[in-house]
């Protein structure tokens, strides 16, 4: 999957048609409802209700000379419609393969009942707890695309909010390394989200630290704000001290910040401030 930008579109950030096999937890429930087959080119036919319209004629040149070379390399997905097949995914190899002027394409062939059974297993799927964020994304962005399901229309089957369903999608748009480091080692959602909007560079600095060192979500976010400072106001804490603040903060029940000579406590109500203050006065 192609690392894509976060300033453009939403549905931007979610791949169409291809699914990484290494992330794709469905791969065994499509191989129990579908066949693959190599079709004839003129008896595939794309889906009118495909939301997808436009295709960068650019790329798909590309796309088009990379399969004159070495041929489409993942099968297009088709149900059968009539004397024909009507696409699922991949409707941009299709299209490639016509400009390479291919005769036949490989395709999983998926009947309808099996198409229906299949968005149930991964609605299913996605609803187990075990499941790693990488893993929950690919099953939200398979359903978008092979299903022509909307955000709203995923978050209702999965029982989840909206504004879940889009955070979890968005961890697609981390560099593949971040991504099989976060399914291998089991990182949480939360620990790996700040990382969505900054440099690879970054990343990969921070990435032993949340492995290793076990870093919390807060120590990701202090960490990445402080990368994103002008230079001349970097002032990158130490573990140590940001585990000082983490320890102060869980002691007094405030968030405690501290910043070269200056140490600051915060409270939620003016009521946790007075007992804090009265506290002090009494152990002096």
């Amino acid at each position: 999957m192609s690392k894509k930008g976060l300033g453009r579109g939403f549905a931007d950030l979610i791949p169409t048609d291809d699914f990484d096999e290494e992330f794709d937890l469905t791969i065994e429930e499509d191989k129990e409802v579908s066949t693959l087959k190599e079709l004839p080119l003129e008896k595939v036919e794309p889906d009118p209700e495909q939301p997808r319209k436009d295709f960068d004629k650019e790329a798909l040149g590309a796309l088009a000379d990379s399969i004159r070379e070495q041929g489409v390399l993942q099968p297009i997905v088709v149900t059968k419609n009539g004397a024909k097949y009507r696409i699922v995914a991949g409707e941009r190899r299709w299209r490639a393969a016509k400009i390479a002027k291919l005769k036949t394409i490989p395709a999983i062939v998926r009947t309808v009942d099996g198409q229906n059974r299949l968005e149930l297993e991964i609605i299913e799927n996605a609803q187990r707890e075990d499941l790693n964020g990488i893993e929950l994304a690919t099953a939200y962005a398979k359903l978008k695309a092979q299903f022509n399901l909307t955000v709203e229309e995923i978050a209702k089957r999965i029982g989840k909010s909206v504004a879940s369903v889009k955070n979890t999608m968005r961890l697609l748009d981390l560099p593949e390394r971040a991504k099989k480091v976060m399914r291998e080692q089991r990182l949480s959602e939360g620990v790996m989200r700040p990382l969505i909007t900054v440099k690879e560079e970054i990343i990969e600095e921070v990435l032993p630290k949340i492995v290793d060192e076990g870093w919390s979500v807060r120590q990701v976010e202090r960490y990445v704000k402080q990368q994103k400072k002008p230079s001349s106001e970097k002032a990158i804490k130490t573990n140590a001290v940001m585990k000082k603040e983490d320890s102060l903060s869980e002691k007094y029940h405030a968030r405690v910040r501290i910043n070269e000579k200056r140490i600051s406590f915060t409270f939620k109500t003016q009521k946790e401030l007075n007992n804090w203050i009265k506290d002090l006065e009494n152990s002096h």
